[in-house]
């Protein structure tokens, strides 16, 4: 069933949906004057189905230093997906992202479509994040750090055991729930949320996508990286 089926059959779901599209498209509006953030903003929409419009609901400050955090571990994701990038050229970029984001001359090219504008147009990004305030910055930083070690790890290791599952989507999901956690205590809005929910939240999010795309991943030509464990596999 379409989005208007699903209007039909719940319509009183309308108004909010046009009221979050109206706000969304204002709070786009009012930072178009920065020609850095509005590439950001633009490349928010298109590399995100889920969280732009959520994102923009955030007060100024917030919405910008999360939009950022969200395209810089996007940029991350890009780079450890591609799999015609080779593993010795991979790896150290990995490792090293968190330095790359305070260097707006840093420049790769990989992925596709939206994903390579945004990764070949990354200065942008850099920019709009050296403009944040330092706690942002900090918190920004951490994650890119931890989760581009654990990618990296991963991609020289096969998710063999269900503690290989639980690590993997830690350091790619799990870092993103204590990362927003930072970045809202760094607004003074929240106090720090414990590591162990902010965990828990990602590694639910990010299992609940592999299994939905496990029997994509199998199908896929050439073929992809599994991340569902091996134990489990071999015990059915």
């Amino acid at each position: 069933m379409g989005s208007l089926g699903v209007l039909v059959k719940h319509p009183d779901d309308f108004y909010q949906l046009l009221k979050l599209k109206l706000a969304s498209r204002h709070a786009e509006k009012k930072i178009l004057s920065e020609p850095h953030l509005a590439f950001c903003f633009s490349m928010l929409h298109k590399v995100s189905c889920s969280f732009a419009f959520i994102i923009q609901q955030l007060d100024t400050e917030l919405r910008k230093a999360v939009c950022i955090f969200y395209l810089v571990l996007r940029v991350l994701d890009t780079v450890e997906d591609d799999t015609s990038v080779a593993t010795d050229v991979k790896v150290p970029i990995l490792k090293d992202f968190y330095r790359h984001i305070y260097d707006c001359n840093w420049h790769f090219s990989c992925g596709t479509k939206n994903y390579k504008v945004l990764i070949d147009e990354f200065h942008h990004v850099s920019i709009s994040f050296l403009e944040l305030k330092k706690g942002y910055q900090e918190a920004i930083e951490d994650i890119t750090k931890r989760m581009g070690a654990g990618m990296a790890k991963f991609i020289c290791k096969e998710v063999e055991t269900v503690d290989d599952y639980d690590e993997y989507c830690h350091y790619v999901a799990g870092l993103v729930g204590l990362g927003l956690s930072k970045l809202f205590h760094a607004c003074g809005t929240e106090d720090l949320a414990p590591d162990s929910l902010s965990n828990l939240m990602g590694l639910f999010l990010q299992k609940t996508n592999i299994i939905r795309d496990y029997l994509e991943d199998i199908n896929e030509i050439p073929k992809s990286r599994m991340f569902w464990p091996r134990d489990i596999i071999c015990s059915v």
